[in-house]
């Protein structure tokens, strides 16, 4: 049964405004998204209202998901500081799991630590983020190698694409389904090549753009984490969109992350914007497992000369420099780029390959460090 945009304003003009005012009459409502069951928009209010408007949020989501047909619901609360105002008061810890206004990522005041929120995901041993500071330098490829070399090593693994404007794991994995629910309302993420894998890229088409201000992005990573059946694993590898912003936040506030793998190219300009990386999860104290080097030489297939296309040796300098394991260098292969294309990621479809032992061989570095966290677990 199809949703449609008039069936959820319906349903949305039920519920009052904190000023008594129909929802759909307070001028708050962003553009609704509604197609094959799943419905996302969001609540724009002023951020000195944003603790009246939390349960109003709360109705809403419940509102919408009682709609026949409805399947996915995403809602989000939109707190916007106006112009020469000063700042609300912190949100009690005691609010809605998973709607945060845009300031919720700042230290409260008070000194309480923002990481106080962390949790550990049910049947989950380790989260490990998958993280480069600009985009364009192979990093969801990688993440998707990497979990696939963390499987080859007798791991359960899942994968979590966290990139909310470009999704890359549904066209790496050549996936293209809609996740089902079970019967705790809880997605069931899609199953290839032995691994557990959630994508923003399941639940939306693949041209639609993901016009969204940073706090729907982070209620879309809470609820990718928190919403999802992921079932008894060693490992969940997040393959994060690039930067350092709310997605990263996001996902430090919510669960204790065990590690960061930094992908980086050995080009000056890449390795400048992976210090980023670095010093942000520094910052939030999440412990680097490693840089790689990607696309680190190009190795002719013809007579075998080696080439530095865009230098060579940057990202281990880098981390010799910072004292951090550096797990690898991959290099700019045809064989690469095309696996990824056609959806049979290489450490799958060659796995007897000079390249998926590379990545193997990451993988075995990230799981010894690893090992005492999955073991107690």
């Amino acid at each position: 049964m199809s949703v449609t945009q008039q069936q959820v304003l319906d349903s949305l003009a039920r519920i009052k405004s904190p000023r008594g005012v129909a929802l759909t009459n307070a001028n708050v409502l962003s553009a609704i998204s509604a197609a094959e069951g799943k419905v996302f928009f969001s609540i724009n209010v002023d951020a000195a209202e944003a603790r009246a408007w939390e349960s109003v949020r709360a109705e809403a989501e419940a509102a919408v998901r009682a709609i026949p047909g409805v399947t996915t619901v995403m809602v989000a609360l939109t707190a916007e500081r106006k112009v020469g105002a000063a700042p609300p008061p912190p949100t009690p810890s005691r609010g809605t799991p998973g709607v945060q206004p845009v300031h919720a990522h700042k230290p409260p005041q008070g000194g309480a630590s923002p990481m106080a929120r962390q949790s550990e995901i049910p049947g989950v041993a380790a989260v490990i983020a998958v993280a480069s500071g600009k985009g364009g330098v192979g990093k969801s490829t990688t993440a998707l190698n990497l979990a696939l070399g963390l499987r080859d090593l007798g791991l359960k693994v899942g994968l979590l694409d966290a990139d909310i404007y470009g999704p890359s794991v549904p066209r790496l994995t050549g996936l293209h389904d809609k996740p089902e629910l079970n019967d705790q309302r809880k997605m069931i993420p899609l199953r290839r090549f032995g691994l557990a894998i959630m994508s923003i890229g399941f639940l939306v088409e693949e041209e639609t753009a993901m016009i969204w201000r940073g706090p729907m992005v982070m209620s879309a990573v809470t609820q990718m984490l928190r919403d999802v059946e992921w079932g008894q694993l060693d490992v969940l590898v997040v393959d994060m969109p690039p930067g350092t912003g709310d997605a990263q936040l996001t996902l430090a506030q919510n669960v204790p992350l065990k590690g960061a793998v930094i992908v980086s190219t050995p080009q000056d300009l890449s390795l400048i914007d992976a210090r980023r990386g670095l010093a942000m999860f520094k910052k939030v104290n999440v412990p680097v497992l490693g840089i790689v080097e990607n696309m680190s030489y190009f190795q002719c297939p013809h007579c075998g000369t080696k080439s530095d296309i865009f230098g060579h040796g940057g990202a281990r300098h880098e981390a010799e420099k910072l004292g951090v394991p550096f797990l690898g260098e991959i290099p700019l292969h045809m064989a690469i780029r095309a696996t990824s294309d056609a959806g049979n990621p290489l450490v799958d479809s060659e796995p007897d390959g000079p390249h998926a032992a590379i990545y193997r061989a990451m993988a075995g570095q990230v799981r010894d460090q690893l090992k005492g966290v999955i073991a107690a677990a």
